[in-house]
């Protein structure tokens, strides 16, 4: 089985938010990543798709504990 990476959920402008919602400015928080995990192998990547792995080895040795088909969106 071949897994491949979502691509990443961008955010968009809105004139109001729903109700019982909150948001926040965006403001530079540092880097967007996404990281997956398949069969013990880790890829972390910024959203264009750039390889990020060698950049943040951290990350990368923790992400190995996680279960496989795994994938993760955040802010580093």
């Amino acid at each position: 089985m071949t897994w491949t990476l979502p691509e990443p959920m961008l955010a968009a402008p809105v004139s109001a938010l729903p109700p019982m919602c909150a948001g926040e400015p965006k403001l530079w928080t540092g880097f967007r990543a996404l990281v997956s995990v398949e069969a013990g192998r880790v890829v972390l990547r910024s959203r264009r798709g750039t390889e990020m792995g060698l950049a943040y080895p951290e990350v990368v040795a923790g992400a190995v504990q996680l279960p496989d088909a795994t994938a993760l969106d955040g802010v580093m």
